[in-house]
């Protein structure tokens, strides 16, 4: 996939080892499920299940999840939205923000004052949405698959859409709709999953060189550290 790839890619890794960043916003995604699912209880909150996986795919302790949960259930709770903001960087880079706040006045600065110190141009929301795919993401470990042909088959039905192997982990994908349905498929074969997301793929993935990356990520990073930002998506290829 070219040098391009292996940097964004290893850049990528070392921004999301920051736990002290990472688990906060998987906390703040369990409190906004619960909040919007009506129901601490994960059977009967679809959301909640998925956002749990998510955080336990990421190593979240149990005691951080629980206490999501009863932060959003208290009647007290700070309330947290979720919001949108959709960027175009240097060099024709496109981000889709994905935010959970209590205060979208001071995100939008946020992400305004990092957009005009770093280049780039904030755009009316619904301008990228149809450039990016909609995708429930799994990955597994290569080692824990004892028939590819026999998984692929066994998942089409759970509503696989692709299934790609990098070295030693196995990309499965399905629509965003199916991430119930593949991720109940994937615990009844007994594999288990490393990481787990819901995210958005570009349709039409865009190569930068080196020297345009180092440009483009000085305003990624910024943006991924803010504490209302829950993910960013990009058309990087």
């Amino acid at each position: 996939m070219g040098r391009a790839f292996e940097y964004r890619r290893a850049s990528k890794e070392k921004r999301w080892d920051k736990m002290s960043k990472l688990f906060p916003k998987l906390g703040k995604a369990i409190s906004i499920a619960v909040k919007e699912g009506g129901s601490g209880d994960p059977d009967m909150n679809s959301k909640l299940r998925t956002a749990i996986l998510a955080a336990k795919a990421q190593n979240m302790p149990k005691d951080n999840i629980e206490a999501a949960i009863k932060r959003a259930l208290g009647k007290d709770g700070i309330q947290i939205t979720e919001v949108n903001y959709e960027i175009k960087a240097p060099y024709g880079a496109l981000f889709f923000v994905e935010c959970a706040t209590d205060n979208p006045t001071r995100t939008v600065a946020n992400l305004k004052s990092y957009v005009n110190k770093f280049g780039g141009t904030m755009l009316t929301n619904n301008s990228l949405e149809f450039m990016f795919s909609r995708k429930a993401h799994f990955e597994v470990a290569k080692t824990n698959i004892k028939d590819l042909e026999e998984l692929e088959f066994n998942l089409i039905d759970a509503g696989l859409d692709s299934m790609d192997i990098e070295e030693e982990i196995v990309h499965i994908y399905g629509d965003y709709t199916s991430f119930g349905t593949l991720a109940n498929a994937l615990e009844s074969l007994q594999i288990e999953v490393k990481k787990v997301a819901l995210e958005r793929i570009a349709n039409t993935p865009v190569e930068f060189n080196e020297e345009q990356l180092v440009d483009i990520e000085k305003l990624l990073d910024k943006i991924e550290d803010d504490d209302d930002v829950q993910a960013v998506f990009t058309n990087i290829a």
